[in-house]
């Protein structure tokens, strides 16, 4: 990037002024094909990520027979799960570490090192031998891969959407963001698509033997091209502007400061990721395991349909974030989470069917209402915090949700369908949890789409957009209130 396509932005003064005061030189214009390239690069880089992390999920039954063979049934499932789901417990505090080191050093080089430590990790489960072969030492070594790559994926989602949200124009950024969660789904889709594929040329036998190791194996050189992409990119324009203010004296804000500042924020940020991980992990994580185990679908064919409802949802997820710099994300939100409300159990009833038709129409409907949330949420979830303590403020919320939330889901489902013997309940698990989440964004919620991010000017697309937000700063920069009683609290003496 040359000189003259950088952003051009000055430092804005993050402090209170009585009045509102911008100038022409404090607001960002972005260079398109350079928002496009990061976009593209942290979503290739997000898709290798997730790649590695879902292929687990979608060989648990298989995972389960390898690694607990003393096991069986139910039981065996909800082991294979638990061994997903703890890799969520150190989430939070990869997610710590790292989001401390991307406010401090830059976002681009801590996405560098989360995916190179995800590749890593996802080749070892590869090589670990069964427990056919060194006993319960297997299942110990399978946990403590799972621990890095829970550890990796808790600086790395939170990282992703602070790059892009703060490398493109404001009137945009849902639509270019929302490239993110169509990484994550291509991520899933060639986990998927290679598990199935696998699956249906091997036969049984030999991917229990050997062929599920083929998935993990393929980790480090799709780790290499992530790394590659994701070296050739710049530091995002908010970032750089906050480092010029503050004179590269930014240390970063100590956990305590930030829970007292911007507690208000970081409860929002917990429910709307709670919502949005539930129906995540429940349609793309669980639901194959959920049509073989509970349902009795041949693996291959609850594989192959879920990778077909993923292929759609790819443009559905395009065209929400495209929606939402129109009408809002607030709105997009809204309209996925009284959706679920009412659709659920219909949903449900059709998977329940066994009917083929009707199975893929019961996903297709949860699938809809998923891409509200993806097609949204990484524009909306940057949003909730000021750039200084972004990275930092979005990992902790989004990971500690993830950990308590998403990750579990899948075990919790499968643990009360074996105690109820209810093939209902996720049904209305989601039910219930689109209620609290729509509680929330209706009362709590402000709006975010096409206005500058916290902490920073507006960032648009074409030098013409300038003079109509010059006439209107106090709207430009509409955050400074929110900043001042955050900073009115920091100058209070504490207990």
């Amino acid at each position: 990037m040359t000189d003259r396509d950088r952003p051009q932005r000055r430092g804005l003064p993050f402090r209170r002024r009585s009045k509102p005061k911008l100038r022409k030189d404090d607001i960002t214009i972005v260079d398109t094909k350079a928002a496009r390239k990061a976009v593209v690069a942290t979503a290739v880089g997000n898709a290798m990520e997730w790649f590695d992390f879902g292929i687990y999920s979608y060989l648990a039954v298989t995972m389960g027979k390898v690694f607990f063979p003393q096991l069986s049934g139910s039981a065996q499932l909800v082991y294979t799960f638990a061994t997903f789901a703890i890799a969520f417990l150190v989430r939070p505090f990869g997610g710590w570490f790292f989001g401390r080191l991307g406010d401090r050093l830059g976002r681009k080089k801590i996405l560098t090192v989360t995916l190179t430590m995800m590749a890593v990790a996802t080749l070892c489960i590869g090589l670990i031998p069964s427990y056919a072969s060194i006993g319960a030492t297997a299942s110990v070594l399978l946990l403590v891969t799972r621990l890095v790559q829970g550890f990796s994926t808790g600086g790395e989602y939170s990282g992703a959407m602070t790059f892009i949200a703060e490398s493109t124009p404001d009137k945009k950024r849902g639509f270019l963001s929302s490239g993110l969660e169509v990484g994550t789904l291509v991520g899933y889709i060639a986990g998927s698509g290679l598990v199935t594929l696998l699956g249906y040329l091997l036969g049984p036998d030999r991917m229990l033997a050997w062929g599920w190791r083929i998935p993990f194996l393929v980790a480090a050189p799709i780790g290499l091209i992530g790394l590659y992409l994701r070296n050739h990119l710049e530091e995002t324009p908010a970032f750089e502007a906050m480092e010029q203010a503050q004179d590269g004296r930014h240390k970063g804000m100590p956990l305590r400061m930030l829970l007292a500042a911007h507690r208000k924020a970081l409860l929002i940020g917990v429910v709307m990721v709670f919502f949005y991980n539930v129906v995540d992990y429940m349609v793309l994580s669980y639901m194959p395991s959920h049509l073989t185990a509970v349902l009795g679908y041949g693996e291959t064919k609850g594989l192959l349909l879920i990778l077909i409802v993923m292929f759609i949802m790819i443009p559905i997820v395009l065209a929400m974030g495209f929606f939402s710099d129109k009408v809002g994300n607030k709105r997009v939100i809204q309209g996925g989470l009284a959706g679920l409300m009412v659709f659920s159990l219909p949903a449900f009833y059709l998977i329940g069917s066994g009917q083929n038709g009707y199975v893929f129409l019961g996903l297709m409907l949860l699938a809809v209402f998923l891409a509200c949330f993806q097609g949204t949420m990484p524009s909306l979830l940057p949003a909730l915090f000021f750039t200084e303590v972004r990275y930092g403020a979005l990992a902790i919320t989004y990971n500690l949700s993830a950990s308590l939330f998403g990750g579990t889901t899948p075990l919790v489902m499968a643990w009360l369908i074996g105690r109820t013997g209810n093939r209902l309940v996720p049904a209305y698990f989601l039910i219930g949890t689109a209620v609290i989440g729509l509680v929330v964004a209706t009362v709590w919620l402000t709006e975010t789409s096409g206005r500058a991010l916290r902490g920073s000017a507006p960032a648009v697309e074409e030098k013409r957009e300038i003079p109509e937000i010059l006439e209107e700063p106090e709207e430009a920069l509409w955050w400074r209130e929110e900043q001042a009683r955050i900073e009115e609290q920091g100058d209070r003496p504490h207990a």
